[in-house]
């Protein structure tokens, strides 16, 4: 076999900015970088031109750069401060840490952990918690810790201060909730902003409650779809990260609608977890930008 000629990845540093819309934005950015010897690998940007925000993520090699990882954010401040950017700056050799919540359906976190354990993510997952025992075998065999935290009315604050305790004594930058069929609380979604990413079916709110495919099937629906957010207090109102839908018709029974659904929150949820991670996603007013 032939060796691979195929470069190592070199680790690089993104730039996530939103701001006012005015001339001379990318001018300042890019003059920044190359001021300092930075080789730019990605560039992407958008204007919402309703809105007059400007939206960038700029990623650049950190070999060559002339300043230390640990004084970037210093010295970006001058140009962050003359346009009064919103601004976060990540590094590509951070290791981030998911958590994974979980109810019964364990199709989605499945899907999660076995991207994790064949390496196509660079993601720890340091526990899964569920409300309900069932899942517990399935992530165990991956080697993941499995916190049973049932939940009731009459528990839920109690336990999602446990929950809360374990996240921060695990360092998690963020949650999934792979089919997780409990609300959260206001502190646990304040401890988290647009960091825990939910997904369902995308029938709400014509097909709300237990069995949406039921409810759908009857009414002969022609496409299935489902939706990634982020999650806010108001319950599935979150900022969109990723949606996705496959027709159907009247061949199909409840069973395929429900096969097909399935299939499809494996998808999109990955594709919303994917972009969260590859630090691709800027949240404004309830909206996204995503960028490619």
């Amino acid at each position: 076999m032939h060796e691979s000629t195929r470069p190592a990845p070199t680790t690089t540093a993104t730039l996530l900015i939103s701001c006012n819309d005015r001339e001379g934005i990318d001018a300042a950015v890019t003059g920044f970088l190359a001021e300092h010897g930075g080789n730019i690998v990605h560039l992407d940007q958008h204007v919402d031109f309703e809105e007059n925000v400007f939206f960038m993520r700029i990623e650049w090699e950190l070999a060559g750069f002339g300043l230390p990882r640990d004084e970037i954010p210093a010295a970006f401040r001058a140009v962050a401060e003359r346009f009064a950017m919103n601004w976060r700056l990540h590094f590509s050799d951070y290791t981030p840490r998911m958590a994974i919540f979980v109810s019964r359906l364990p199709h989605c976190v499945f899907d999660l952990l076995a991207r994790v354990e064949s390496g196509e993510w660079k993601v720890e997952v340091p526990l899964v918690i569920g409300n309900h025992p069932d899942p517990a075998g399935l992530v165990e065999r991956f080697g993941v810790e499995f916190h049973h935290m049932p939940v009731s009315p009459e528990n839920r604050a109690e336990q999602e201060r446990r929950q809360l305790e374990l996240l921060r004594s695990r360092k998690v930058d963020f949650i999934v909730l792979a089919r997780y069929m409990q609300i959260l609380g206001e502190e646990m979604v304040a401890a988290y902003p647009n960091r825990i990413i939910n997904i369902h079916h995308s029938f709400l709110p014509a097909f709300p409650g237990a069995r949406p495919y039921h409810s759908a099937y009857a009414r002969g629906v022609k496409i299935i779809g489902a939706t990634s957010h982020y999650v806010t207090v108001e319950l599935d109102a979150g900022p969109i990260i990723a949606q996705d839908i496959m027709h159907v018709s009247h061949k199909d029974t409840v069973d395929d609608l429900i096969r097909k659904g399935r299939d499809l929150e494996k998808m999109v949820l990955a594709r919303a977890v994917w972009s969260h991670l590859q630090n691709k996603i800027l949240v404004y007013h309830n909206k996204t930008v995503v960028f490619d």
